[in-house]
């Protein structure tokens, strides 16, 4: 893994980390890092297009295996919610994922296709945006950690 930081040259600090993953093994082991240092209650918006590598990278925020929910809409690991928002297309239909029921109980909320709930998510969203470079690569971009770039 190689990675940089993104500087807002306003303020001189880090605002995002960048970071090369090789494989998904990687990806993995990047999340599970990442994972560590979120508090309770930490929504993650997870961006990307279809076989970025969004599950991938939710299954190495939990011990347990992790598939995508994206028929079920929602998996829950205990202290880590997994929500998929591809087929939420209306307020009614998030409220239906119990979304802001996981947001209230203080776990840690994973949100695949966060783009279509863009609206509703909390101020202080930690934002992953995955993007393919090549079959193996992905460019991935962690924006909202306050430290991060010693963290991950």
């Amino acid at each position: 893994m190689r990675k940089k930081c993104a500087k807002n040259f306003k303020e001189k600090r880090c605002t995002a980390v960048i970071i090369l993953s090789h494989s998904p093994e990687e990806t993995k082991a990047l999340a599970a890092r990442l994972r560590k240092v979120l508090a309770p209650g930490t929504v993650v918006a997870l961006r990307g297009g279809m076989g970025a590598g969004k599950t991938t990278f939710v299954a190495g925020m939990t011990s347990a295996a992790s598939s995508s929910p994206t028929f079920e809409l929602v998996h829950d690991y205990g202290d880590l919610v997994h929500t998929d928002m591809y087929r939420v297309g209306t307020f009614e239909d998030l409220c239906a994922t119990g979304f802001f029921e996981y947001l209230d109980a203080g776990a840690v909320v994973a949100v695949e296709w966060s783009e279509n709930i863009a609206a509703f998510l909390p101020p202080r969203t930690v934002t992953v945006t995955l993007e393919t470079v090549d079959e193996n690569t992905r460019r991935i971009t962690i924006d909202g950690v306050g430290g991060m770039e010693e963290s991950v």
